[in-house]
Order: C-alpha cells, then sequence, then structure tokens
C-alpha cells in the first residue's frame, strides 16, 4: 500500500505563523508535516537535535520549517520567538512521555509537562490574537468505573506522574481560558499509533518490530487491557480542527476526546498485526510483570463529532496497514 503524500495548499493555513513545541516528536513531526504541506510558515521547538526521519518525500516537506532546539520551559527563549515570529496558532505537544523515564525522573517530567504549558500559556497571554492547543492526553483521567471516558468525568491522574502532569497541564489550558481569556482548547487522544515512532517499548511499534524479525512478541501485561487506539493521521486532523475552531472564535476553554471508538485488548491488537504481516503463527509471549497499570482506557469521541464534525477515517485495519508498511521501508 503506497500512502497518500500529497497535500493541496490549504487556503486557512498559508502562510499562517505557526509555532509546535515538541514539533521533532512524534506526533508533531506529522503535525508539522501537514501544516508545512498546507502553506503554513512552521516554527518547530524541540530539546531534540535534529528532525526525525520521516523518509521522503515527508523530509523534504519537513525541512521546510524553522527548526529551533531549545527547552519549552526557557521563558526567555519564548518570548524570543513569539516577538520574532508574531505566532497566530500554537501547538504544545512538549512533554516527557515514556512513562519509565517519567517515573524514574518524576521533578524534570513535572517540571517540563507543568511548567513548560504554563511558560507556553504565560507567553501566549500577552500576545493578542494567539490561538493554542495543548495536548493532554486519555491517561489525565485517572482509573474511572464508568467507560468510556467522557469530557466532563474529573481529571484523577493521582497514581503516575505522568498521568499526574497530564491533568495538571489540562486543567491549567483551560484555567487560561476562563481567567485570562487566552483562545485555548485541550486534546485527549487516545494510544496514538503510526509509522515514525522509534519508541519500541510501546505496544505497536514492538510488535511489528519482533514480529518482521520473525520472533514472538513479550507482552508485559496480561494481554486483557482494553485500551483506545487511534491512528496518527486521524490525529493530526483533530488537532487542525480545533485549532480552526478556534480561529473562528470557537470552543475556548473545551477539551475534546479522540479515538477510535473501538476499544481493543492487547491480545486483539497483537492478532491483528500477526495477521496483517502473516506471522500467526508467532504467539505472543505474556509475561504478566506490568505494575502501575490502569487496566482499561477508552474514550468517547461523540462530543468531537457533535461540536467539531470530526470522526476518524482510519479504521484500525486501516492505520495498521499503512503503519507496517513505513516500518518495512524503515527497517529495509
Amino acid at each position: 500500500m503506497i500512502m497518500k503524500t500529497t497535500v493541496p495548499v490549504d487556503k486557512s493555513w498559508k502562510n499562517k505563523r505557526v509555532l509546535v513545541t515538541g514539533g521533532a516528536g512524534f506526533v508533531g513531526s506529522w503535525l508539522s508535516h501537514k501544516l508545512v504541506a498546507r502553506g503554513a510558515r512552521v516554527v518547530i521547538l524541540d530539546i531534540k537535535r535534529t528532525l526525525p526521519d520521516l523518509g521522503e518525500p515527508y523530509d523534504c516537506v519537513l525541512k521546510k520549517s524553522v527548526f529551533v532546539r531549545g527547552d519549552v520551559r526557557d521563558a526567555s527563549l519564548l518570548h524570543v520567538l513569539f516577538a520574532k515570529h508574531k505566532f497566530n496558532v500554537v501547538f504544545h505537544l512538549a512533554a516527557q512521555a515514556l512513562v519509565e523515564d517519567v517515573r524514574a525522573r518524576p521533578a524534570l517530567a513535572l517540571d517540563t509537562n507543568i511548567m513548560g504549558t504554563v511558560r507556553v500559556l504565560e507567553e501566549s497571554r500577552k500576545h493578542q490574537g494567539v490561538h493554542v492547543v495543548v495536548a493532554s492526553s486519555d491517561k489525565a483521567y485517572g482509573v474511572h468505573n464508568a467507560l468510556p471516558y467522557k469530557e466532563h468525568f474529573p481529571l484523577l491522574g493521582e497514581n503516575h506522574p505522568y498521568d499526574c502532569s497530564k491533568s495538571c497541564t489540562d486543567q491549567i489550558a483551560r484555567m487560561y481560558a476562563r481567567v485570562y481569556r487566552v483562545s485555548v482548547a485541550v486534546v485527549r487522544c487516545g494510544n496514538i499509533f503510526g509509522g515514525g515512532d522509534l519508541n519500541f517499548s510501546r505496544l505497536i511499534p514492538g510488535t511489528i518490530r519482533e514480529l518482521l524479525s520473525d520472533r514472538p512478541i513479550k507482552i508485559r501485561s496480561n494481554g486483557l487491557y482494553r485500551r483506545d487506539y487511534i491512528y496518527i493521521n486521524d490525529v493530526v486532523s483533530a488537532y487542525l480542527c480545533i485549532a480552526e475552531q478556534l480561529v473562528r472564535g470557537k470552543s475556548f476553554g473545551e477539551a475534546f476526546n479522540f479515538g477510535n471508538n473501538r476499544p481493543l485488548r492487547v491480545l486483539q491488537v497483537v492478532s491483528i498485526i500477526a495477521r496483517l504481516v502473516r506471522k500467526t503463527h508467532l504467539k505472543p509471549i505474556i509475561m504478566n510483570n506490568a505494575k502501575n497499570e490502569i487496566l482499561h482506557q477508552y474514550l468517547d469521541s461523540s462530543k468531537s463529532k457533535r461540536v467539531l464534525g470530526w470522526k476518524p477515517k482510519y479504521s484500525i485495519e486501516e492505520g495498521l496497514e499503512e503503519t507496517i508498511d513505513w516500518y518495512r521501508r524503515y527497517f529495509q
């Protein structure tokens, strides 16, 4: 399967001045690519040294952005960037996101995820007309007996430092909208997958790598946890949709869930991947040694459909087919 790579210049984004914090990360890089392809003037701020390798023709498009290496907590750097580029839209994705790293270094993660968000929102508050989309997570909800998560549920992320940081980030963003009238909205996605995610400790890229190498995947949990999975192209469309809503003067201070509305058990995901790569003879090894994991997490995305007109364009299988194609090329 060949992925669609051409995107017509979108008049709503042409020459828009856009900042993407964490733009060299998995989601940020694909979002930045789509923005550049639509004619936006994109500045990427990331602590990484270089832009990621997405492969051609994506890299050619992504290189048309301006890459700035720096820390989102650096208030003076943010001040310079905002003053120089006079951003219309800010996508704030920068965060410490790897669960084990966050658990090992909680102070750094909390400082980056919470105070990094405060720094971005403070600079946005000082500049009139800036619209901000902040990345939260389904992890911000924490543990609830009632599922799926709905946007009005309380945020109970106190059982893990990453979850806690996202609960705080989420509430801080919405506070800036209510108290300071910053044009900001919040994105809460399920488990995001797609090509370009090189964190092979995650289920989907790890399973694809192992099965393509003729090795069975080792599953940390008992394989029965249910999660919401959403393909990267649908996530990017969600971010763009919210930003366009803010530019129209709507949805200030709102949070939106984005998922596939089809929660799957871990073993189901592995089974689908095994079928798509024709490695069904490689049975997963159940380790059952996962700790501090929430048993079931999945979202109700009906508000996004009702308010934004958004719905996923990719089924789980369609997204996985494109993802597997990307990794095949990458490993070759």
